[in-house]
């Protein structure tokens, strides 16, 4: 995210030369930003500090799930803050090539390093519910119900209609049950005499 389309045309270009980076949308203020990560999966954001408004590192303060940043900015001076909020690199404007590809390389480095230990511990996941791309919070899903070759999952505020396999929704399984039911926040849901057997097993 950058206000300045000067700065936009540059990251693009770098962008380009970078095979595994696909660009999927371009914000110029905080605004733009949080209604697209809102509805939309982002791996990897360039974001610059200086923005009218609200800054972009007072954006990445307020993101309760920021995706893995990378910070652009014409001055030093915030290099040691961005650090503390957990970002990949800072990048000085002018943004030469073989600088911008040290940081993505660092962020590839990183999200390999993760993928290769334990599973990312992700708080959310992501589905195409209505033909659009949609975030949903673990911790806001109250239970998922298998509809034939759809899934229904059930969140505090709404309910989608998802096509997916259970199986991708293994790890939000509930930490408690009964003989014949799950409880899930004080609700308890029925499980069926098919699948009964199977969840025992899994919860093991």
């Amino acid at each position: 995210m950058d206000d300045e389309p000067a700065a936009h045309y540059v990251l693009m270009s770098h962008i380009r030369h970078v095979s595994q980076l696909d660009l999927v949308q371009q914000c110029y203020n905080a605004i733009e930003t949080v209604n697209y990560l809102r509805e939309h999966p982002v791996d990897l954001m360039f974001l610059d500090i200086n923005m009218p408004e609200i800054s972009g590192m007072e954006l990445l303060k307020g993101l309760k799930n920021p995706p893995r940043t990378i910070l652009t900015t014409a001055y030093s001076e915030y290099a040691m803050e961005s650090y503390d909020h957990g970002v990949v690199d800072y990048l000085l404007k002018p943004i030469h090539l073989s600088r911008f590809i040290t940081a993505t390389e660092r962020y590839f480095e990183i999200s390999l390093k993760k993928a290769a230990g334990k599973k990312d511990s992700q708080s959310f996941i992501t589905v195409k519910a209505g033909g659009i791309n949609t975030r949903i919070e673990l911790d806001d899903i109250l239970y998922a119900q298998s509809l034939g070759n759809f899934i229904r999952i059930c969140t505090s505020h709404k309910t989608y209609i998802v096509s997916l396999t259970t199986s991708e929704l293994e790890e939000t399984l509930p930490d408690e049950f009964g003989k014949d039911t799950v409880t899930i926040n004080d609700l308890k849901m029925p499980v069926g005499i098919t699948y009964r057997q199977k969840l025992y097993e899994r919860l093991k």
